[in-house]
């Protein structure tokens, strides 16, 4: 049986944590739900039934958490562990409830970014899959299907930054869209053309409800809808429609996001321009696509060396 006591103090340690991630760093209710269950295996693992005596926790501790963690699952998969568990040593260092900053110590999971390039479309590809949502006569939500698809082509959306749009997000007159993106952050992106008119088909055709978010359910009682899975499932349709290859399932939402970041490197956009573009908060995010460059890595390929009679 658990020692409610023990129980009663984890969770208050939890309901600080949860405030600090949310207040100092910014963080989503979900990301926090992440990380406070993340920090809460750490404990068990460290614990047990025994009370969560933070005094006692060592640096090998969490060294041997994270080899725990990855002997299960794939490296790439768990990435995230060690900045999870660096934020959570930080938030007891600073709140004095260890006397050690232990989230100096805590290794990286090793991991090799570069063999992981992003599922993207050509061009033409793009363009498939959007008249394949857009022409959908089986759906009487494809209008509605275009209209959250189009602003994932044309700006590079993330799932849960479209279904979180509400209407008065929409500046008509100025021609913008502002973006509740990750981390609590706020954009704003052009409304273009065919974006706008793809939105007020919508929004004067089809759209039902009285919500302030802009995408409804096109059943009643019309309620926006809780995250991102829509979207997938959009995708997944208009996908087995074409002569697409389907990605892996967990990259589809993110595929019209790398697609139009690829394309605008062969089109010879700089990585500023791109990073700008998908509204990334380091420049080094935008690096994965460099690899898509061909013809500009080859500019600064060295030349082979050769030893004597070696053939050019």
């Amino acid at each position: 049986m658990s020692n409610p006591l023990k129980i009663q103090t984890r969770e208050n340690l939890k309901e600080e944590y949860r405030i600090y991630l949310r207040r100092q760093r910014g963080l989503t209710e979900r990301t926090i739900y992440t990380w406070c269950t993340f920090a809460d295996r750490f404990l068990d693992f460290r614990f047990g039934e025994s009370p969560d005596d933070l005094s006692k926790i060592k640096a090998q501790d969490i060294t041997d958490f994270i080899f725990h963690l990855t002997g299960n699952v794939k490296p790439f998969r768990c990435r995230s562990a060690s900045s999870v568990l660096r934020s959570f040593f930080r938030f007891l260092f600073q709140t004095e409830k260890i006397q050690t900053n232990l989230a100096l110590g805590i290794p990286s999971v090793s991991h090799n970014r570069t063999r992981r390039i992003p599922d993207h479309l050509a061009e033409c590809q793009v363009k498939e899959l959007l008249e394949s949502v857009r022409s959908d006569t089986t759906s009487i939500s494809a209008k509605r299907d275009y209209a959250m698809v189009l602003p994932m082509a044309r700006f590079g959306l993330r799932a849960h930054e479209v279904v979180t749009i509400q209407l008065d997000d929409i500046d008509w007159r100025v021609g913008e869209i502002n973006v509740r993106g990750k981390g609590g952050y706020r954009d704003k992106v052009p409304l273009l053309q065919d974006v706008g008119e793809a939105l007020a088909d919508y929004i004067v055709n089809y759209r039902k409800g009285s919500s302030k978010y802009l995408f409804l359910s096109h059943r009643s009682p019309y309620i926006p809808f809780k995250d991102g899975q829509i979207l997938n499932l959009i995708l997944r349709r208009a996908l087995s429609r074409t002569t697409i290859p389907t990605p892996k399932r967990y990259t589809i939402c993110n595929m019209l996001r790398h697609s139009l970041a690829v394309n605008l490197v062969q089109k010879g956009a700089t990585l500023e321009e791109i990073s700008n573009t998908l509204r990334h908060r380091s420049r080094q995010t935008a690096l994965i696509y460099a690899r898509q460059d061909i013809n500009g890595l080859r500019t600064i390929a060295q030349t082979w060396p050769l030893t004597e009679g070696g053939q050019s």
